[in-house]
C-alpha cells in the first residue's frame, strides 16, 4: 500500500503527485508525448496550493513545474522513463512501477537514482530539496531544463518544416543528400506524382554502386503505412537501395516491414531528418542553409 504523502517534505509531496500524474498522462497517450504537453496537462489535472504555484524570483519558473522537471531525472536513471528531443517516453518498468502508487514509486525512483549515482560517482543533492535550497541550482534541474529547451527548439523546427509544401520538403531532402556527399542527378519535377522522387549516387557518374532511390512523403500528421514501404521496394532493382523520408513518422508495421526485408530500405522520419540536418548543416551552401536555417546557442551544461 502506498505511503502517506503528507509525511513527505513539501517538495517531495509535489514531486510524487506530479510525477505520477505525468506517468498516467503518458500511459493514456500511448506511452510517449512532448514533455511540454505533459507538463501542460499536469497543470490542468492537478490542483496546486499557493506554495506550489508560486514563482521563483531568480528564474521566473513556477515551483511545481521546476520540481517535476527535477525529479524526472530520478525516474530516468531508475529506468522508469526516457527523454529524447523534448519527447517523454514511459518505459515498461515505469508502467509497472505505477502499481506502487505515487509515494512509493517516487521513493523507488529516488533510491535507484542514488544507487546509479554512487556507482558512477555522481554527487547528489540532499534528500529534501524545497524552499530552503533552490531546486533550480541543482545539476538535475539543469539537465532536465536543457532537455526541455531542446524540445522547444525541435518543435519550432518541425513547425517550420510542416509549413513547407511537398516540393520544398523534397528540396530539403535533396540538399541534405548533397551535404552528405551524394550526387543527385534526378530530382522529381513538379507535377509528377508517384514513383521515385530522388536518385542519388556516391560518385558524379553514377558508376559506383549502390544507386539510392529515394521516396519523399511530406505528411507530418500521418504515420506511413507498410504498403508505402512495399511500393518503394517494388521499384528497386539489383544494385539499388531504398531510402524513404517522411516529415512525419512510420507506423510500427512499416518499420517492421523495412527491418525484415531482404532488400535494404532505410527509413528516415522527421526526428532522424532534423538530426542529420543539424549534423551536416555546415556542409550546406548558403542557399541550401536558407531553406531551413539554424542558429547554434550554447548553454551551461552538466558533467553528469
Amino acid at each position: 500500500m502506498d505511503s502517506d504523502i503528507s509525511k513527505l517534505a513539501k517538495s517531495k509531496q509535489t514531486a510524487a503527485k506530479t510525477i505520477f500524474e505525468s506517468f498516467k498522462i503518458l500511459k493514456e497517450n500511448g506511452g510517449q508525448m512532448l514533455g511540454r504537453e505533459v507538463v501542460k496537462k499536469v497543470g490542468e489535472n492537478v490542483t496546486f496550493n499557493e506554495w506550489e504555484s508560486s514563482v521563483y524570483e531568480k528564474s521566473g519558473y513556477i515551483r511545481w513545474q521546476s520540481i517535476l522537471q527535477f525529479y524526472t531525472i530520478d525516474c530516468i536513471k531508475a529506468g522508469y522513463m526516457r527523454r529524447k528531443k523534448g519527447i517523454w517516453f514511459l518505459t515498461e518498468d515505469g508502467e509497472k512501477a505505477m502499481a506502487m502508487g505515487p509515494v512509493n514509486m517516487l521513493e523507488s525512483a529516488s533510491k535507484l537514482y542514488r544507487e546509479w549515482a554512487e556507482i558512477n560517482k555522481v554527487k547528489t543533492p540532499k534528500d529534501d530539496v524545497d524552499d530552503e535550497e533552490v531546486i533550480e541550482e541543482q545539476p538535475q534541474f539543469q539537465e532536465a531544463n536543457l532537455d526541455n529547451l531542446e524540445g522547444i527548439a525541435i518543435a519550432g523546427i518541425k513547425d517550420f518544416i510542416n509549413k513547407k509544401n511537398p516540393y520544398e520538403f523534397q528540396d530539403l531532402v535533396a540538399a541534405l543528400l548533397k551535404a552528405m556527399g551524394y550526387h543527385t542527378p534526378f530530382i522529381s519535377p513538379k507535377g509528377r506524382d508517384g514513383g521515385i522522387d530522388i536518385i542519388a549516387f556516391s560518385d558524379p557518374l553514377g558508376a559506383v554502386p549502390p544507386r539510392i532511390k529515394v521516396q519523399v512523403k511530406h505528411k507530418p500528421t500521418i504515420s506511413i503505412p507498410p504498403n508505402d514501404i512495399r511500393s518503394l521496394m517494388g521499384l528497386l532493382k539489383a544494385g539499388d537501395i531504398g531510402l524513404f523520408v517522411t516529415s512525419g513518422y512510420f507506423s510500427s508495421e512499416a518499420e517492421r516491414t523495412a527491418r525484415e526485408s531482404q532488400i535494404h530500405v532505410r527509413l528516415i522520419d522527421i526526428d532522424n531528418f532534423i538530426e542529420l540536418w543539424q549534423e551536416f548543416y555546415n556542409k550546406l551552401n548558403d542557399e541550401e542553409k536558407n531553406i531551413l536555417p539554424l542558429q547554434s546557442i550554447y548553454f551551461l551544461g552538466s558533467n553528469e
